[in-house]
Order: structure tokens, then C-alpha cells, then sequence
């Protein structure tokens, strides 16, 4: 199993379009087949060394990760957070 969390920054005044991006991108369980679990979480504690959202979701492998991040429903949902987003980190780990 891989374990894959994404961390984002958003834009000033974003606020809104994060939560819409959060919600979009929630909604991509039960479309996309390849996602195990998924949570999204805003930030309830930002400091300056914090970011404002996290992702974190299982897949079976890294090529049913790739699946995912290929689709175009993904792909459509990533875009978007593109957009509105400063900075992005990750890591996908086995467990």
C-alpha cells in the first residue's frame, strides 16, 4: 500500500476557492477507482511555518497512484488548485 500526502499553500484571499478545491477534490472518491482513502484537511492552526491544507490518501501501488494522478478528473481538480496555490510538498510512502 502507498500512502501519498500533498501539503499546499494557497495565494492570498484564496479562501474561498480553497474550500471549493477541498470539496472538488473530496469529490473524486467513488469516481476515481484507484483512490482507497482520502482525507482533506484545512488548517485549524497556521503559524508561519505551517501550511493550509493537507491530503492524504492510500492507494494499493504506486501505479494505481499514477493512475490517479493521470485521470482526467484528477488532473482537471489539479489544475484548478494550481490556480489559486503559492507551494506544494508531498511524499508517498509504502506502509
Amino acid at each position: 500500500m502507498i500512502k501519498h500526502i500533498v501539503m499546499w499553500k494557497f495565494k492570498e484571499n484564496e479562501r474561498e476557492n480553497m474550500l471549493l478545491f477541498r470539496e472538488r477534490l473530496l469529490a473524486l472518491r467513488g469516481k476515481i477507482p484507484e483512490i482507497r482513502a482520502m482525507e482533506v484537511g484545512i488548517n485549524v492552526n497556521p503559524s508561519d511555518r505551517s501550511f493550509d491544507a493537507v491530503l492524504v490518501s492510500e492507494f494499493d501501488s504506486l501505479d494505481a497512484l499514477k493512475a490517479y494522478s493521470t485521470n482526467p478528473l484528477h488532473v482537471e481538480v489539479s489544475d484548478f488548485c494550481k490556480s489559486i496555490r503559492e507551494q506544494s510538498v508531498s511524499v508517498d510512502y509504502e506502509f
